[in-house]
């Protein structure tokens, strides 16, 4: 009884602290959305989502950390599709697969924690400053890790698995490069990042067709 009564507490305090890490982020999406990334503030943030600064910095350090729970939920989404691809399958081709799938979800509404708005909030924010984009290169999701992992048989951080997701990041890092800069009469969106991503993965596999190896 006690035991149970425990496990009622602790999964009740998970929650909340679930729905106030999802207040947070949601308020500084919508701000974002509204005003642009440099002109929001964490104050702002608090303001709307009515939570205390000392709230806030017990769930994330700076305005940047809330952007990287966005980029959170999606490698949660492409953790479940990575699990979903058959065994015979590559690490490259299960990225590459999984991205799709989620992508293509986003864009028919399917995915409640993930929407359109938040695929070109993602893009606008790592685009907006070289370490932004530098920390979406470096970015290791750990469900994704870990899925990753199982898929090829091997540790999180091993070699094989870190040259893959460090090849696959930089790709549709530079797939999309395009899109926020210098390209008004493109559609920002899920479908945009997907198309640029397999034609620039189709050139990464052009440019590598002819390794000779010893």
């Amino acid at each position: 009884m006690v035991e149970s009564s425990i496990s009622r507490v602790s999964n009740l305090r998970e929650r909340k602290k679930a729905r106030t890490r999802r207040i947070l982020v949601d308020a500084a999406v919508d701000l974002c959305l509204k005003q642009g990334y440099h002109e929001t503030t964490v104050d702002q943030i608090c303001e709307v989502a009515e939570i205390s600064t000392r709230t806030f910095n017990r769930y994330f350090a700076t305005k940047d950390a809330v952007f990287i729970a966005v980029i959170d939920d999606f490698a949660v989404e492409i953790a479940a599709e990575l699990r979903a691809q058959p065994p015979a399958v590559g690490p490259m081709e299960s990225l590459r697969a999984a991205h799709a799938a989620v992508l293509t979800r986003v864009a028919k509404g399917l995915t409640p924690t993930l929407t359109a708005d938040r695929i070109v909030l993602m893009l606008k924010i790592v685009y907006s400053s070289d370490a932004l984009r530098q920390a979406a290169i470096d970015y290791r999701g750990g469900p994704a890790m870990e899925a990753l992992a199982e898929k090829m048989g091997v540790e999180v951080g091993d070699k094989r698995m870190e040259l893959a997701v460090s090849l696959f990041t930089t790709t549709i890092v530079a797939a999309c490069s395009d899109l926020v800069v210098g390209m008004p009469d493109v559609t920002l969106g899920p479908e945009a990042v997907l198309e640029r991503l397999e034609r620039t993965l189709g050139q990464v596999a052009e440019l590598t067709a002819d390794l000779k190896l010893s």
